[in-house]
């Protein structure tokens, strides 16, 4: 008897073994991409920045707002460069009056003092317009200060990537410059709730010294001439008394003590009148 071949089921094609690991892997790069997504911000201060030089060619007044929340500069006319008048809030050390002087109000300010003022303000004068900082001097130090907003993020130690551009225009200018560099960090009076940071003093020196980093980092300045200090809530601008004053006192400041820059040209020591 002769015997019949088994009939063999047919067999379907399945999915490609390939096609699981490309949808794995569209995935984790759609996945990849929406968090740089979320990482992204728009550049307010660039911005800001446009905003007012374009006020400015079109016949703004010459006007230089403070940190935010601060009020206006007085800026003074001269040959060179405009500037703000020496500013009282950086007074930690006494005051030094021109004796010769019978208005006690009048001093005078060193050539060196207005030399590293100009220089700053002219090379920062983008950021300055934007509120990002605000360039001030008294008779002894020139103070670069920074509104916490443009330089850090809330409860962040970490510069801004586009503060790093900045920072490094400073050095530029500071780097012709002698005088020693304090760089100060300053928080409100609020506690902080941190799992890295135990208190404002924590962080207020850790942003000083990111600060401090950057200023060093590409030897354009001698590291024994700089110096990291955390204020936390001492010395406040203003009243911590509302949301706007706290954001004005949570703040970097880099002050430079008693410069004097090359190839500066001796200008006359004209009274200037400190504002109360």
């Amino acid at each position: 008897m002769a015997v019949r071949p088994r009939h063999r089921p047919k067999v379907r094609a399945g999915t490609p073994a390939w096609l699981v690991t490309f949808a794995d892997l569209a995935t984790l790069m759609l996945t990849f991409f929406i968090l740089l997504l979320s990482f992204a911000e728009m550049d307010v201060e660039k911005y800001r920045a446009m905003a007012n030089s374009m006020a400015s060619a079109f016949g703004s007044g010459n006007v230089l707002a403070d940190s935010v929340g601060g009020s206006p500069l007085t800026l003074i006319e001269s040959d060179a460069v405009s500037l703000p008048r020496p500013d009282n809030s950086l007074a930690d050390e006494p005051q030094f009056i021109d004796e010769r002087s019978d208005d006690p109000a009048i001093t005078e300010v060193p050539d060196g003092i207005v030399d590293l003022a100009s220089r700053l303000i002219t090379e920062l004068e983008p950021e300055v317009a934007a509120q990002a900082l605000s360039v001030n001097y008294d008779t002894r130090k020139v103070v670069i200060r920074f509104a916490e907003d443009a330089t850090f993020r809330s409860g962040q130690a970490a510069l801004k990537p586009g503060m790093v551009p900045i920072i490094e225009r400073v050095v530029e200018v500071l780097a012709s410059c002698t005088g020693d560099v304090l760089v100060a960090g300053y928080t409100d009076d609020r506690p902080i709730v941190s799992n890295r940071y135990r208190s404002n003093w924590d962080l207020a020196a850790a942003r000083a010294v990111s600060v401090v980093h950057e200023l060093v980092m590409n030897r354009a300045l001698p590291a024994q001439r700089v110096t990291a200090a955390g204020r936390a809530e001492t010395n406040p601008l203003v009243p911590n008394d509302s949301p706007e004053n706290r954001a004005r006192n949570r703040r970097v400041e880099i002050a430079i003590r008693d410069p004097a820059c090359q190839d500066s040209i001796p200008s006359s020591k004209l009274p200037v009148e400190i504002l109360p």
